[in-house]
């Protein structure tokens, strides 16, 4: 055809249409890569990672408002009690869990573990159905004390699976990414509890629950076929291969890895910090419900509502900032800006004392901890051997967890009964917050350095 000369109508046209439509549309994808930071390969497994975790924050946030009510039917003086049964129960388990991991293939008690959480929900579901007369204060206290178990083993083993099959630049660019999944679902299940419940009655919200972490196992294998071959690394590669093989070792292992290691050490005193001041956030919320409602069916819903639109600051958080924080400052600060703002948010809480101050500061502390200070966190675990991954990981993500909730706990109760109230809890959080983002810039200095070393060794 002669320049200058239209083509001709027909099939010529249409593809010399597609081939002028292809680079804005190759330019589209290049600017939504760049939005959220994905490169080749990476959009199946970031997808089904966050399918994977709203999933579980969906089967979570079904069920928390309704702890939080059954727990405080006694007075939030037994909650404190019921903290101390957690960490006992989750000490107990921490072992079996340790055994499983050692004996069986990653996806087998990965299985088993959402597999167990699920059935029990279902005896739940027959114990409120079949003898209601059974439940009272006392069942809310067990349901209480099995619901933070359950909290804790799902989420870690969730991210743990991710720590596994991410590489350490990965986690940097994709765990915030990942955990816009996570928020949506903890945005949706409080919503579909809210439907669910007056449709179908309470009792069927535990096996919808239950159905969600169903699915989660079969989004778990899948994101193992799909992410297996992420490996970069000499310890990744071998990773790849015995995927399906046992990890070995003893149950007892992760509590001395952790014990044995400053890095895991630094990991626990971070994660212990955290859990401190989060109780304290948690026990103030509690009193100030009280406070506000007396019905069982209205602290649900004012729970439940003050849980929605915190899961609202953390999707607009994670839309926005996260990624590109950790992107552009780094894990050390990522680490850091957590304690400084709950530091401030105690400060300003202590200053105005109001129900919307309270609001603003439980929305901060969970916008800045799941948007952006958890995927810096699980970053941290990238790093480490395959095995820590799935045994120190759970003593830090579950025992050193629920330890930090005793001693929050206990801490705050005494500064109620020395009449200290939201001044004394300042004193402390104050200086424990310093500490706390002193710790956080060293583990986010070691992680890069860890990370350059596990780069050398693979071009090698």
């Amino acid at each position: 055809m002669p320049s200058g000369t239209s083509p001709p109508v027909g099939g010529g046209g249409i593809v010399c249409g597609m081939d002028t439509h292809r680079p804005r549309y190759a330019r589209l994808q290049q600017r939504i890569a760049g939005l959220f930071n994905l490169r080749r390969g990476e959009l199946a497994p970031v997808l089904v990672a966050g399918l994977f975790f709203f999933c579980i924050l969906t089967a979570l946030q079904m069920l928390r408002p309704a702890r939080d009510a059954l727990g405080m039917e006694r007075g939030i003086e037994s909650i404190r009690w019921l903290f101390i049964g957690t960490a006992v129960v989750t000490l107990l388990v921490n072992p079996l869990f340790g055994w499983l991991v050692s004996r069986l293939r990653r996806l087998q008690f990965i299985s088993a573990t959402y597999g167990f959480f699920a059935l029990s929900l279902a005896g739940f579901w027959g114990l409120l159905v079949f003898a209601p007369g059974a439940v009272g204060a006392r069942s809310g206290q067990v349901f209480y004390v099995w619901f933070s178990v359950f909290n804790l083993f799902v989420t870690m083993v969730f991210w743990a699976l991710l720590a596994d099959r991410f590489s350490s630049e990965q986690g940097k660019r994709l765990f915030a990414l990942i955990a816009v999944g996570g928020t949506l679902g903890a945005i949706f299940g409080p919503w579909l509890a809210s439907q669910l419940s007056e449709l179908l009655g309470t009792p069927a919200l535990l096996l919808v629950a239950a159905g969600f972490l169903l699915l989660g196992i079969a989004l778990a294998w899948w994101l193992v076929r799909i992410a297996g071959d992420r490996a970069t690394t000499p310890t990744q590669v071998d990773d790849v291969r015995d995927g399906e093989q046992r990890i070995g070792g003893s149950a007892w292992a992760g509590l001395r890895a952790v014990f044995s290691s400053p890095y895991l050490l630094g990991i626990a005193g971070y994660v212990l910090a955290m859990t401190i001041v989060a109780t304290f956030v948690y026990f103030t919320r509690l009193q100030m419900v009280a406070a506000a409602e007396s019905d069982l069916d209205a602290r649900t819903g004012l729970l439940a509502s003050i849980d929605m639109w915190t899961q609202v600051a953390v999707l607009l958080l994670q839309l926005t900032l996260t990624g590109h924080v950790i992107r552009r400052f780094g894990l050390a600060f990522a680490l850091a800006l957590l304690p400084i703002a709950n530091a401030l948010g105690f400060i300003g809480l202590a200053i105005f004392g109001s129900f919307a101050a309270l609001v603003l500061l439980e929305a901060l502390n969970k916008a800045v901890q799941r948007g952006l200070t958890r995927p810096a966190r699980e970053a941290l675990f990238t790093v480490i051997s395959r095995e820590d991954k799935y045994k120190a990981k759970a003593v830090i993500d579950t025992f050193v967890y629920r330890g930090g909730d005793v001693a929050g706990a206990q801490v705050e109760g005494l500064l109620g009964r020395l009449g200290m109230a939201l001044g004394g809890l300042v004193t402390v959080v104050v200086p424990l917050a310093l500490a706390w983002a002193m710790l956080g810039l060293w583990l986010g200095r070691a992680q890069g350095k860890k990370g350059t070393g596990e780069q050398k060794m693979g071009s090698e």
